[in-house]
């Protein structure tokens, strides 16, 4: 009996391919140029931009949802949303634009300067319109990093979310006090606003990421996969003093447990285990042996498990755990299961070595999960650095070369 999802994963070959998004960008600049030279209507140039950025904004969803059916755990599935609505953005700071025009708030001959204006600076208007996500967000870290830290103790690690907000709230306010009036030299206000919009592009992409894994993060821990499954990984963490599972690995097996017996009432097949997870300095045996035990316990057949204790971390988990699959069959289907805050970063692992599987996800205490969501934030930021700074080069690049053209023209 298949689950029914709003979206197929993996239910398309071809990878989305978002060049087009590039060939129409540039062909538009040249146009844009050449209207402006040719002193084209500055009401048509408008309508113009608005036409691309209404393209660009539908080939974005486009590219989301087809990154979705091709692979839904990729870096690309948190770009395209989150740029996605950024663009969505720039469109209605346009369309603000236009009711200025048609209600006779603006001369026509002040369009041009307004719009390239309002271009120049849209990573602004991005945080100024998403002030009221920033502020819900960052409570919603501080409350539950209060209460994480009365249970949980005082650590590092335990203040990540309460760092978080205090970042994003005093970049909101940084932009508020930093962009009033300035007055100077001509280079000193150029100065200024190149600054100011520099900082704006820094917070743009990171506050893109923020949404984007948000986004990404809901879409695969609400996936209900298939009850046609041939193997459940669950991945391990820490156990408890004495070798047992603890709270928090309980609740991962007990998901895989609940996934197996739902798929063995619905087909009668019965997925293989694999427990993964090695043995720490400090643990009196493998995470690996604790979760047999705890399966064999629950009435699951040895014959249903194999066990893989080599891994250290969840890129080891998957690496070794497709190794064992790979040697049995490998055109199994797979699933994993993990606790729901590490589902989509456990999924950018398992692709990465070439393991096609979807996961599970089990809950934990609310407090828990928001600094959990900002470690696996933190996570996916340490990683593929390079085509991060190339997207935050590009983006900081524009707009230096946007407020010097905006002071120019």
């Amino acid at each position: 009996m298949k689950q029914k999802n709003l979206i197929e994963f993996d239910s398309i070959h071809t990878k989305p391919k978002v060049r087009s998004i590039a060939y129409l960008s540039a062909a538009f600049a040249v146009l844009y140029g050449l209207m402006v030279l040719l002193k084209v209507n500055s009401v048509f140039i408008m309508f113009s931009l608005l036409a691309y950025l209404t393209a660009v904004f539908v080939m974005l969803l486009k590219a989301f949802v087809g990154q979705i059916r091709y692979n839904p755990y990729s870096y690309n599935t948190i770009y395209y949303i989150s740029f996605a609505l950024f663009d969505l953005s720039v469109i209605l700071s346009q369309m603000m634009i236009i009711s200025f025009l048609f209600r006779g708030m603006m001369p026509v001959e002040h369009l041009l300067a307004t719009m390239f204006g309002y271009l120049v600076s849209s990573a602004q208007t991005f945080m100024i319109y998403s002030l009221p996500f920033i502020m819900v967000f960052s409570i919603g870290l501080f409350v539950s990093n209060i209460m994480l830290i009365r249970k949980e103790g005082r650590s590092f690690v335990n203040l990540l979310g309460m760092i978080l907000a205090m970042l994003m709230i005093g970049g909101e306010l940084f932009l508020i006090f930093g962009n009033t009036y300035y007055s100077g030299s001509m280079q000193e206000v150029l100065i200024h606003e190149v600054l100011i919009n520099v900082f704006s592009a820094v917070y743009l992409y990171y506050e893109c990421m923020i949404i984007g894994t948000i986004i990404s993060m809901l879409i695969v821990i609400s996936w209900k996969p298939a009850y046609d499954q041939d193997f459940i990984i669950i991945l391990g963490c820490s156990l408890m003093p004495g070798g047992t599972p603890t709270p928090l690995l309980k609740g991962r097996i007990d998901i895989a447990l609940q996934f197996y017996r739902k798929q063995l009432a619905e087909t009668g097949k019965a997925p293989v285990f694999i427990p993964s997870g090695g043995q720490g300095s400090d643990e009196a045996n493998s995470e690996s042996q604790a979760m047999k035990t705890y399966l064999l316990a629950q009435g699951i057949p040895e014959e249903n498990i194999i066990m893989e204790d080599r891994s250290s971390d969840t890129h080891e988990n998957m690496l070794y755990s497709e190794q064992i699959i790979d040697s049995i069959n490998p055109d199994a289907k797979v699933i994993y299961a993990t606790t729901r805050y590490h589902v989509f970063r456990s999924g950018l692992k398992a692709r990465r070595v070439k393991l096609k599987a979807t996961g599970i996800g089990s809950r934990t205490k609310w407090y828990y999960w928001p600094n959990a969501t900002v470690r696996e934030f933190v996570g996916i930021l340490t990683e593929h650095k390079t085509k991060q700074a190339l997207i935050l080069g590009s983006m900081i690049i524009i707009y230096v070369i946007g407020t010097i053209m905006m002071f120019a023209y």
